[in-house]
């Protein structure tokens, strides 16, 4: 197995016979390689890799785990992911050998973590991605443990407070945007059916059903490099028809008839996440409001929701959340009033009652 010149090319190749993922004996050839040394490192790698011999470096293994994860995760959710290991993990565990990270090793890249002062949220989301890593490495390539369980965890998994507005502060806020109606009718679908941006950023003359005051939420939208992409919806429950008020059908008509030679499919809002949060910043600044970001207009949805009396489920349907869980651990805090006014009423029957 030793490289050698190619001499259609004048390149080197190297031939190599490994087994397979079915146990079978298998002879190929990889060419093209600029130097010798080049393609007998290529094939030290990739027989480390076959084997996953955790006396492999960190980053060797993390091109096995993308590779995998690539073909089952969302094109947008691998490049949140890998944007975070590249930039947090990979700089500090790269050049290490799997079998020789240790706890006191992860406890020390977290406390490198914490003196940065990031939120505690995305300390938390920072940690879940080393511990996904050792995770895939235990469960399909027999690692003998997980170090990050461990060492701990860090961070919290949602924040202490949720900021949103009152319907109050949103028209104090929409009032000073509408000179621009493509932002007024974009935060005004927002703020009054919670739908996530990728769903409005995705929504097309086809999926408005103004006759029986309807959005179908099929598809979300990303701009991912200098590309387009269209997607089905973060989950399956995530497709779901919302019904919208009065109000909102008639602000959505207009704004159609206003739009010019429209077809079914066209964006109605062809517009990008980035131009969005520099429109909101500038009615934050108009307004006074308090500042927050385009996602917490789906939690000041879900929040007035709350007070207005919907259940858990009900909120869950519109929202379109995989499960009632999240619902429930995401607004749990709000809740609390609504039990207080329950025991309330409860009371007062009991004391009718006598």
């Amino acid at each position: 197995m030793k490289a050698e010149k190619d001499p259609k090319t004048g390149k080197w190749l190297i031939q190599y016979r490994f087994t397979d993922w079915q146990g079978k004996r298998r002879k190929s050839t990889k060419r093209g390689f600029a130097t010798k040394r080049e393609a007998e490192e290529w094939l030290r790698t990739f027989l480390v890799t076959q084997k996953a011999d955790f006396d492999m470096k960190f980053e060797e293994f993390l091109k096995m785990y993308y590779a995998d994860m690539e073909t089952r995760l969302r094109e947008h959710t691998m490049r949140t992911k890998k944007y975070i290991i590249d930039l947090k993990i990979l700089p500090y565990f790269g050049q290490k050998r799997v079998n020789d990270i240790t706890a006191a090793d992860i406890r020390r890249w977290q406390n490198e973590l914490i003196k940065k002062g990031y939120s505690p949220t995305y300390l938390k989301t920072i940690n879940n991605q080393l511990s996904a890593i050792f995770n895939y490495a235990v469960k399909y390539y027999d690692l003998k443990g997980n170090p990050c369980t461990k060492a701990g965890s860090i961070g919290k998994s949602r924040a202490e407070e949720m900021s949103f507005w009152t319907i109050d502060e949103f028209r104090q806020f929409v009032d000073c945007i509408m000179d621009k109606r493509q932002s007024y009718m974009s935060f005004m679908i927002l703020y009054w059916t919670g739908m996530r941006l990728g769903e409005l950023l995705a929504l097309t003359p086809a999926d408005i059903d103004l006759d029986k005051h309807t959005i179908s939420i099929t598809k979300s939208y990303q701009r991912l490099g200098k590309k387009d992409v269209v997607t089905p919806p973060k989950t399956p429950k995530s497709k779901r028809l919302i019904t919208i008020p009065e109000f909102l059908v008639v602000d959505i008509k207009d704004y159609m008839d206003s739009l010019y030679e429209v077809q079914e499919d066209d964006r109605l809002f062809p517009v990008t996440k980035y131009f969005l949060e520099h429109e909101m910043q500038r009615g934050i600044k108009a307004s006074g409001v308090k500042r927050i970001r385009i996602h917490d207009l789906r939690h000041s949805h879900a929040s007035m929701l709350v007070e207005l009396g919907f259940s858990p489920l009900e909120i869950a349907d519109r929202l379109g959340h995989e499960k009632i869980e999240t619902t429930l651990n995401t607004y749990s805090h709000l809740y609390p009033n609504k039990q207080i006014k329950i025991a309330d009423r409860l009371d007062s029957e009991y004391k009718e009652a006598l």
